[in-house]
């Protein structure tokens, strides 16, 4: 049996490969701190659990709308008035199973091959091999601390070329956490809608950013009300194995979308969709706040304990869950570290390799998803493993 060019083609997802290491040592009776993954601890929100558990034994669920349930798409819509200040048309959101079924979407309806994409150097695996199935060129556009590892305008101007048809960010990235600050973004998103190419705006962390509580995250669609943008329920809700997300389109595009997630995936789940309407009652959206003002401090204990431990972290996350550090002065490679991290420390962490080419064996991701007396055993862990590295 011979498997496709593509599935040769694609890398090993190194998280998931730690993660899988990380379980082969838990099954022989180790504690693991898990540092690899990007999953909140914390859950759906009480009365999401709730409606989801009154739902599967009382309801019956049949497939709903292509596009997602009205009533979901309207909370959703409500959702940006009342985060962000921007009025969308609930017409123009699109229910997916997950971020992922959104890219997916994305990259079916509007990458054709050969076109040209750019991304940041780091970002997010997955994203290059959407583009990538659909016939795409990835152009990975080497970032470094200085520019908070994300794209900017300089980067896009030096390397756009008449072959770019597309510009895809994530803000707040992973790995980095760090964001695009408004003003760059609408610069960029413009740069790039004057030359008639389309913007994918990831904004799956924007509300879990690291800001004061009266904060108001700024959305791409504030100023740029084309822009395809993605979300999700997955981290600020903490609901990562419900697989449900969405999308907003230009309402031009709502049609092709509906074909094409009619094809792929025929619905996402109904039983989500439905618990998922709890998610924008003022009690649930309290204790996401709640959880976000967590991770805020979770974050300023990790990086409190990663100097003293001795490694650094030349770029402070803006939002999300994650932090990225520099493993060069170690003498390791990024692979090298997270493998000896794992067996001697028990400690499982995430090489930069999965998330690009450009320094990326330097880097290492480390998430702060965990409860906090995990974090702390595991900055502990982590202290000693680097004292080790020093008497070495």
């Amino acid at each position: 049996m011979k498997y496709s060019q593509r599935a040769q083609a694609i890398s090993p997802f190194f998280a998931m490969a730690f993660g899988a290491k990380a379980a082969a040592l838990e099954a022989q009776g180790h504690h693991v701190i898990k540092f690899n993954i990007g999953e909140p601890d914390f859950g759906a929100p009480p009365d999401v659990l709730l409606a989801m558990q009154s739902l599967a034994t009382t309801t019956s669920l049949p497939y709903t709308s292509a596009l997602g349930l009205p009533e979901l798409r309207a909370a959703i819509a409500g959702f940006y008035k009342t985060a962000h200040n921007v009025d969308i048309d609930p017409a123009r959101v699109v229910v997916t199973a997950g971020a992922s079924a959104a890219l997916l979407l994305l990259s079916a309806a509007f990458v054709d091959g050969g076109d040209n994409v750019i991304m940041g150097d780091p970002s997010y695996p997955c994203n290059r091999q959407f583009i990538k199935s659909f016939g795409g060129n990835v152009q990975l556009v080497p970032t470094t601390a200085d520019s908070r590892f994300q794209l900017n305008m300089h980067l896009l101007e030096k390397h756009w070329h008449s072959g770019t048809r597309g510009l895809m960010l994530a803000t707040p990235s992973n790995p980095t956490g760090t964001a695009v600050s408004p003003d760059e973004l609408q610069a960029m998103c413009e740069f790039a809608k004057n030359r008639g190419a389309w913007r994918i705006i990831d904004e799956i962390y924007l509300n879990l950013h690291h800001g004061e509580p009266d904060y108001k995250p700024v959305t791409a669609l504030s100023f740029d009300d084309e822009a395809l943008v993605i979300n999700s329920f997955s981290k600020y809700f903490g609901m990562t194995g419900w697989r449900l997300g969405w999308c907003v389109v230009p309402k031009r595009a709502v049609s092709v979308m509906e074909r094409m997630a009619q094809n792929y995936y025929i619905c996402p789940s109904t039983l989500a969709q439905k618990a998922a309407l709890e998610c924008f009652t003022p009690a649930s959206i309290a204790v996401c706040e709640s959880r976000r003002a967590m991770l805020k401090s979770r974050k300023e204990l990790i990086i409190a304990g990663l100097a003293q431990c001795g490694l650094h972290v030349p770029v402070q996350p803006d939002g999300a869950f994650y932090v990225y550090i520099d493993v060069r002065p170690t003498g390791l490679s990024a692979m090298d570290f997270c493998e000896r991290a794992l067996q001697e420390a028990h400690v499982a962490l995430t090489p930069g390799n999965d998330f690009g080419e450009h320094q990326g064996d330097h880097y290492v991701r480390l998430s702060f998803a965990s409860a906090e007396s995990e974090l702390t055993e595991g900055l502990q862990r982590l202290e000693r493993f680097m004292k080790s590295l020093k008497s070495a």
